[in-house]
């Protein structure tokens, strides 16, 4: 029976050592270019609101992740890529410049609706960033950005363009 064990922990320190050496790409881009979508280049972002962004939402939703130290171990390095990645696809301020009107304005919409009900930043994320966790200023000064995101939006096109045509 110990024998099998050793040999199980064996085994599972090899798999462990060999998927080390598995990694997926980094979410790092500081090219000039990459920067040519982003949100304020089409929206004016607050110092304060840029900050919350910053500090809250870019390391998922956007293109340049600021990794911690325990992102080199997998399989930590891929369960993190995963968020990384299914936030982007959902919204990334890096190319938001590049979205539809109709998705910018939905976008906003969401934004309001996940920092009013505490949705974002991911509550996996708080426990071990603090530093983004939103006070109550905070995500009154992102809701109410948003909000001004959304009127310029609607001030400036039709509202037939801002709302999905229902079958």
């Amino acid at each position: 029976m110990k024998k099998n064990l050793k040999r199980l922990g064996l085994i599972l320190l090899a798999i462990f050592i060999i998927i080390q050496f598995f990694r997926p790409a980094r979410n790092i881009n500081i090219a000039p270019a990459a920067f040519a979508n982003d949100i304020t280049k089409v929206y004016p972002v607050p110092d304060s609101v840029q900050a919350i962004l910053k500090s809250s939402c870019y390391d998922c939703h956007s293109n340049n992740t600021v990794y911690p130290w325990y992102a080199n171990i997998q399989p930590v390095a891929w369960w993190l890529n995963d968020h990384i990645v299914e936030g982007k696809n959902e919204l990334n301020f890096s190319e938001f410049a590049s979205y539809r009107i109709r998705r910018k304005y939905k976008k906003m919409e969401e934004v309001i609706d996940q920092v009013k009900k505490d949705e974002m930043p991911l509550y996996s994320y708080t426990i071990i960033h603090r530093y983004a966790a939103l006070s109550k200023n905070q995500k009154n000064s992102l809701i109410d950005w948003a909000n001004e995101v959304r009127d310029t939006i609607k001030a400036n096109y039709p509202a037939d363009s801002l709302l999905r045509k229902q079958p």
